[in-house]
């Protein structure tokens, strides 16, 4: 649908927008570094700071908060040669075995870490200095999966087609550097006087010493969370193989959706940060899925300009962690995950990602047919989450 005029220098495909959102969004626009408009995806919704579901073009200057702490999160997918009859009957029994190959959950990692993390980590040396125990928490993080909304899974399409998607970013080592960041932004926005309306919207502008460090840091972690997810999926292609006796990968798509970087937009050199958002040019493919159990679609972007090349990043959320709580029994979560491999022993830890906490998704995609094109749609039928 074509986007709606909410504010001065604020659009929206959202058709399901709550009044504290918008006015979030409102205050990210105000800001004098903003260039042109911010653009709310159809997902979007109350973040920290900055909302999640948009999109903020600056001029020389970002903000780090809304980067946000999970520097690179995103989405990877893989289209394998599988279909549904190719796999044994009894997905539990292929469960404890992505569970040893993919550590899940909060400071969860490999023990010493794997070579393959050595060997990234070692090509890729951070810009900053570590201490050796943010050493030792990137190594031994990478290659695993984190907690909160992160999750793998198996779908299959309409013609039973078996596919591999994972949601992740850059773990511990992501988090403690953007925590830095947001807390040296805050400093120097309170040094210099500058009067915001939200802390969490300090930035740092381009030619100081704080941004460079920060877009060192952001970049490093960007691509740390893409081989991140690079390599669960190498890790669950080849438990997914074993356990069918069969299986090779067609194709693989993997895509941020919290991250920054330098794009040109009408003849203009801005930072576009994507807060929770993928990048959809004309042909760009990306990975959206509803909540944990649902629908995910694989999309072809369209180049939108107004959207700075952007689409929704999943369905987003309704209710609050808080408030999927309240509202949601676990009762209601083992029903809507009926049908469906999962960890079900874990129930009351996951209440708070139920798929009622979350937009409908088929809204998101009707909201956003100017952005994006579907070209697969496929459903859960296992899914993997760290608690």
């Amino acid at each position: 649908m074509p986007p709606k005029q909410l504010a001065p220098k604020l659009l929206s495909w959202a058709s399901e927008i709550d009044e504290q959102t918008v006015a979030q969004a409102q205050r990210t626009a105000r800001l004098p570094i903003i260039e042109g408009h911010v653009a709310l995806m159809p997902d979007a919704h109350l973040g920290i700071g900055a909302t999640v579901g948009s999109v903020i073009p600056t001029r020389d200057a970002i903000i780090p908060a809304a980067v946000g702490v999970d520097i690179g999160c995103g989405m990877v997918a893989f289209e394998t040669d599988l279909h549904a009859s190719d796999l044994p009957g009894d997905l539990e029994r292929l469960m404890p075995r992505i569970e040893r190959a993919i550590p899940a959950g909060v400071g969860q990692g490999h023990a010493r870490g794997t070579a393959a993390a050595h060997r990234w980590f070692e090509a890729h040396p951070p810009p900053s200095q570590f201490t050796p125990k943010q050493e030792r928490k990137a190594v031994e993080q990478f290659g695993t999966l984190g907690a909160g909304n992160h999750y793998l899974c198996l779908a299959t399409t309409k013609n039973d087609r078996v596919w591999g998607v994972i949601h992740s970013g850059s773990r511990g080592i992501g988090n403690e550097l953007a925590t830095q960041h947001i807390e040296r932004a805050r400093k120097v926005a309170q040094r210099s006087g500058l009067q915001l309306e939200d802390r969490d919207l300090a930035y740092f502008s381009e030619g100081t010493e704080e941004f460079e460090a920060y877009v060192a840091d952001m970049l490093w972690s960007q691509d740390y969370a893409l081989a991140n997810r690079e390599q669960m999926m190498d890790r669950l292609l080849d438990e997914l193989f074993t356990f069918a006796g069969q299986g090779s990968e067609v194709r693989r798509i993997n895509c941020h959706h919290n991250y920054s970087a330098r794009e040109q937009h009408d003849g203009e050199e801005l930072w576009i940060t994507r807060k929770g958002a993928i990048r959809a040019r004309l042909g760009d493919y990306g990975v959206i899925p509803g909540s944990v159990g649902n629908d995910i679609h694989i999309v072809r972007g369209l180049g939108n300009e107004p959207s700075y090349h952007s689409c929704a990043h999943g369905a987003g959320r309704r209710h609050s962690r808080r408030q999927a709580k309240k509202r949601f029994t676990v009762d209601d979560l083992r029903e809507q995950m009926k049908g469906k491999t999962w960890n079900r022993d874990r129930a009351a830890k996951l209440l708070d990602e139920i798929p009622g906490a979350y937009k409908d998704l088929e809204q998101v995609m009707t909201d956003q047919a100017d952005l994006v094109e579907i070209e697969t749609s496929m459903r859960e039928i296992l899914n993997y989450k760290g608690s």
